[in-house]
């Protein structure tokens, strides 16, 4: 579990491998990422945007980047929690993601970027 605050946003990261999804064989290694996000802040918050950085041990890192999360971008009052569950494929045994939301302050409408922690996604069978 990973977890990191910035202005006043808190995230908690949590991965897990899918052997039913992924097929050592054929270089193919899919794992789940949990978040879980927390307004601590004394106004509301709304997530806007993602942007990830996928790194990939034997292939060039991805940029992703899109609105919002899961096909939403949820509003979040104080000390409420959203929490969603994506995806990420590798072609190799190991890798790692971090990037940063884009928040908004529904009380100044001043957007603000909320970092998201670098979590490790290895293959089980790697670490024997």
């Amino acid at each position: 579990m990973k977890t990191t605050t910035t202005e006043g946003v808190q995230i908690v990261v949590r991965t897990e491998f899918r052997p039913d999804l992924s097929n050592a064989l054929e270089s193919q290694f899919f794992f789940n990422y949990t978040i879980e996000i927390t307004n601590n802040n004394y106004f509301d918050v709304k997530l806007l945007n993602r942007n990830w950085f996928i790194f990939d041990s034997i292939n060039e890192p991805r940029f992703v980047s899109g609105e919002g999360v899961i096909g939403e971008q949820p509003l979040l009052k104080q000390n409420q929690t959203f929490t969603y569950t994506s995806g990420c494929d590798l072609q190799s045994e190991i890798g790692t993601m971090k990037g940063f939301y884009t928040f908004e302050n529904q009380l100044t409408g001043e957007h603000f970027q909320v970092i998201i922690p670098t979590f490790e996604l290895y293959f089980p069978g790697k670490l024997n």
